[in-house]
This record gives C-alpha cells, structure tokens and sequence, in this order.
C-alpha cells in the first residue's frame, strides 16, 4: 500500500486505534429504546469503512477483497439515541496469513477516551481472490499497513 510522499497520514489515538464518530439514528433503536443489536453492527461497519477509506486508493485490497468471517459484539452498558454520535476505537488485533481481526471499543458521546466502553466487539476479516473465490494470503505491503494499527 503505497502512499504519496507528502500526502497526509491519519494518526493512531491512545497506544494504537483510529478513532471514527458514527451518527445514531431513531430507526437504531429497539423497543427499550437501546441500540438494537443489528443496528450496532451496522454501526461497527460505518465505522471501519471510514476508517478504510481515510487513506483513499491505498487500502482498495482490503475494502474490495476482504470478506466478514466472524462477528462477536459485548454488551457492557445500554446505548441510547441521546448517546450519539458514538465514539468508535478501532485497531487490528491479530493478524495471520489470510485473515485479521479488528477489534472496537465503542463510547457515549463525550465521554472520556480512557473510560470503560459500553460496548466491545471484534471483527474478521478474510482475504480473499474474489475471482477465484479462494482465501488469499495478505501481500506484504497490506502486513505493513495493518502493523502500524495492531495492539
């Protein structure tokens, strides 16, 4: 993943992470008027696709090849409407030969960067060659960029 000398690179917050804003609306609500669990892994996804496209043209493999394996979301306190817009941590977590995993911290709406999150979640992500419909391995250059955000 090449980047153009002098253009402008995001910086990770805290020890490591990208940190996205994701606007909440009415419909992402449940009958409890909490976050609805599908709706907050849409939220996720706003979220990581923000990130992924804050590089532009550079990330294009990993928006275009890499395909959702697994999903876990923890719930440590309700999430309301009033909570937003929510404030997203993300990093890579692990990285192998043909998959990552992306981890979430997600927070209310001004609260502290180091305060517990009220929700933390993990995504898989797998390589693949969408033509062939095969996993791939992670080029080298996708290692190096996924390294500058791992924890």
């Amino acid at each position: 993943m090449k980047t153009e000398p002098g253009a402008m690179q995001p910086e990770p917050i805290g020890p490591v992470g990208y940190h996205a804003t994701v606007t909440v609306r009415w419909s992402d609500m449940d009958a409890f008027a909490h976050i609805n669990h599908a709706r907050m892994v849409t939220l996720l996804e706003e979220a990581r696709i923000e990130w992924l496209l804050s590089e532009g043209e550079a990330n294009e493999s990993l928006i275009k090849s890499a395909l959702i394996a697994n999903v876990t979301i923890a719930y440590k306190k309700p999430l309301r409407h009033s909570d937003g817009p929510l404030d997203v941590t993300l990093w890579f977590e692990k990285v192998r030969a043909v998959d990552f995993t992306i981890g979430y911290e997600v927070r209310a709406a001004g609260a502290a960067p180091d305060s517990p999150p009220a929700v933390v979640a993990t995504t898989r992500m797998a390589m693949v060659d969408v033509g062939a419909e095969t996993l791939r391995r992670i080029a080298p250059e996708e290692k190096a960029y996924l390294a500058r955000w791992t924890r």
